[in-house]
């Protein structure tokens, strides 16, 4: 048997004690299970993990060459075996191979030119943005500026990304055509939603009398010849690199409409916050090293304990965008089923990651987690600060709600009703930002970058293709241009939708 079988063998036939049982036996529990970094404090000591699964998980860790994976990925060696790609995302925020830094550094500086001419009102009085991407090219971007643009500014931004042309209306009811700019955002310049969103957006300036609406776009793209050929100056093309892969990305050319539209000191700080990170991924020991100790987590629940989901709740309404944001960084990472090698992983990969903002889901779902038959291991974001001005018990009865349902999961209630019965022993997570601020966010963001990469190293996959969103879009296709004989199911909605050739 060799070290990681042996190694996945012992957590299988590890204790399980209860949460309490956890408690009186270490009474330093929380201390040894608690990181502080970068303004954030990240709390893991109601999971299961113990002193005993932290050492065989780090023998786990050993044994699949975890440091070396993490010193390819900072030195922009090939990670990406699938593709022959280095994923050079941290480049974007100063760490990575220095050549890789440095060019980052330019399509930085590129960005900020650009950036100081809109506000110079080389476009034109621009007052709105609207950015059109899909996936990694739209996530990031409305993530940043929903969680950090409620102050309002000078700009107003709206990201797009549904093919359903509602999305685009909506969008675009209350903008100025003539004071908008249209960001088009595609690494390949290429994809189909958003190709013709833009075609859209452009008939949409030109309907309004915008009499050069190709002048008033930005694309943000690795494919410049593209963005050239599809109308484009060369002087508003915001290049990126091929080896920043679109659901790592806002930290990129991708941030651009975040960096207008909360300014160029926030995007700084975003990728400073992200950078502290970096560092701590790198630097810190194990056992204080807040992605891996919170890839333990995830791995003990999938592969020792059969959970199949994991649950993650904002508790602050600037946060509410976190769930929808991971869903595609760890499902489109690490959702694989062949080793790097191309064998059977064997075990259970990526949980299924769903979510939603406290206090609303508490009367929603929370009655399977405290009370269902499934294990649902669930991860708690907060802040000490509030992002309002009102009475400050609007945030107090939220912070106690959202350390009550832990809690309330952990410690369970016996009760002679069984319908008033809580079994308890429910694992979380609380992750806990000093406030929501562009460095907390960079920080939080790369955190769950790292700890998504460390799952895949821990479970010997590649988190950064994902060839799996490829049949459909092949068959989107051949329904749109006939050639491939579909299922009778199939022909019959296309037959009732009249899409038919």
């Amino acid at each position: 048997m060799d070290e990681t079988n042996r190694a996945w063998a012992a957590l299988e036939a590890a204790p399980r004690p209860a949460l309490p049982a956890l408690f009186t036996a270490e009474p330093d529990r929380v201390g040894a299970l608690t990181v502080e970094q970068g303004g954030i404090l990240f709390d893991f000591s109601k999971t299961h993990l113990d002193a005993g699964l932290v050492a065989t998980f780090t023998a786990l860790a050993q044994a699949q060459d975890l440091a070396g994976a993490r010193d390819a990925l900072f030195a922009g060696r090939i990670v990406n075996p699938t593709e022959q790609r280095a994923a050079e995302h941290s480049a974007e925020r100063g760490q990575g191979a220095p050549e890789s830094v440095a060019r980052a550094a330019a399509l930085h500086a590129r960005m900020r030119a650009l950036i100081d001419a809109i506000e110079a009102d080389a476009f034109g009085p621009i007052r709105h943005i609207l950015h059109i991407g899909i996936g990694g090219s739209a996530l990031g971007p409305d993530f940043l500026v929903d969680a950090l643009g409620r102050g309002g500014g000078r700009y107003e931004a709206a990201i797009v990304s549904n093919v359903d042309a509602a999305a685009l209306q909506e969008a675009v009811a209350d903008f100025d055509p003539h004071a908008t700019l249209l960001v088009i955002a595609s690494k390949t310049f290429t994809t189909t939603e958003t190709m013709l969103n833009a075609r859209s957006a452009l008939e949409w300036l030109a309907e309004a009398g915008v009499a050069d609406p190709y002048g008033r776009i930005v694309a943000v793209t690795a494919a410049p010849d593209k963005a050239i050929e599809f109308g484009v100056d060369e002087t508003r093309i915001l290049p990126f690199a091929e080896s920043v892969g679109g659901r790592y990305s806002l930290w990129s050319a991708i941030g651009f409409p975040a960096a207008l539209a909360l300014g160029w000191e926030a995007f700084e700080q975003l990728l400073e916050g992200a950078a502290a990170m970096d560092r701590h991924f790198r630097l810190a020991p194990i056992g204080k090293n807040a992605p891996i100790l919170a890839a333990f987590v995830d791995r003990y629940y999938a592969n020792v304990r059969g959970a199949e989901t994991r649950a993650v709740f904002a508790y602050d309404e600037r946060l509410r965008l976190l769930p929808a944001y991971l869903q595609q960084l760890e499902m489109e990472s690490d959702g694989k089923s062949v080793t790097l090698e191309g064998a059977p992983v064997g075990r259970a990969t990526a949980p299924i990651t769903w979510g939603g903002v406290g206090t609303d889901a508490q009367h929603a779902v929370f009655q399977l987690l405290h009370q269902g038959t499934h294990l649902v291991p669930t991860e708690f974001v907060a802040a000490i600060e509030p992002g309002h001005s009102y009475d400050e018990e609007h945030h107090r009865q939220l912070l106690i709600n959202c350390f009550a349902q832990g809690a309330a999961l952990m410690a369970g209630r016996t009760n002679d009703d069984p319908h008033r019965a809580y079994p308890g022993d429910r694992p979380s997570t609380t992750i806990l930002l000093d406030r929501v601020d562009a460095g907390t966010l960079g920080a939080l963001i790369a955190f769950y970058e790292h700890r998504t990469f460390a799952n895949a190293v821990l479970l010997g996959i590649n988190a950064f293709d994902q060839f799996g969103v490829e049949l459909g879009k092949q068959m989107a296709k051949a329904i749109d241009t006939g050639g491939l004989d579909f299922d009778p199911s199939t022909a019959a909605l296309i037959e009732r939708a009249g899409l038919g050739g």
